[in-house]
């Protein structure tokens, strides 16, 4: 006799996956602090944001360097960090820059203009002499040569290459001693003191 067909299997029916509501968009700003890493981790041991923002899931949007000081952004967002961080928005960042000589008109123009680095031309900057700004100690301080005066630059930059403010006031022969950054966009540091933050609306 032939044998009876056996029955199909039947199929768990599928189940729904709930996914997790998306993460509410955050905007972190930190005044970093001199010597410390824009990063979250180092396996040598230095200083890094982990030690001053015990947030999780945020992310720098762009990078300060080690030895500058002032306004870094974090954020969750992903977008919102290609805005920040993408030059291609060209967000104006505002330094404030203490230089080695006396600047003269010259050398502010050329700032003004864009000055040639080995990586190509920067854009046009906002160049001009400020008075000393009233800022924190830095820790450790600055050392200073007697013989060779000393002075304070403002400069907004619209791009976002590597030590680009160091090396354009180098270009132009005034080498940086200490460089704050004062200003991303519409946010500012508005009273932070280094190493304290504040979260504000995306």
């Amino acid at each position: 006799m032939p044998r009876p067909p056996r029955p199909a299997p039947r199929r768990p029916a599928p189940r729904r996956v709930a996914k997790a509501p998306p993460a509410q968009p955050r905007l972190i700003l930190l005044n970093k602090p001199f010597d410390v890493l824009t990063q979250f981790s180092d396996g040598e041991g230095r200083a890094t944001l982990k030690d001053y923002v015990p947030v999780p899931g945020v992310y720098p949007a762009g990078r300060l360097d080690h030895d500058s000081e002032g306004l870094l952004l974090l954020t969750n967002d992903g977008r919102l960090q290609a805005r920040i961080a993408d030059p291609r928005h060209k967000l104006p960042k505002t330094y404030w820059v203490q230089v080695e000589g006396e600047p003269d008109e010259e050398q502010l123009q050329r700032l003004r203009e864009g000055v040639q680095l080995n990586d190509g031309p920067t854009l046009p900057a906002e160049a001009r002499r400020i008075d000393e700004p009233r800022l924190w100690e830095r820790v450790p301080p600055v050392r200073f040569r007697k013989s060779v005066p000393t002075a304070w630059l403002e400069l907004v930059i619209r791009e976002g290459r590597n030590r680009q403010v160091r090396r354009m006031t180098a270009a132009v022969g005034l080498p940086t001693l200490r460089l704050v950054r004062v200003r991303i966009g519409p946010w500012g540091l508005d009273g932070l003191q280094p190493g304290e933050w504040r979260e504000v609306q995306p």
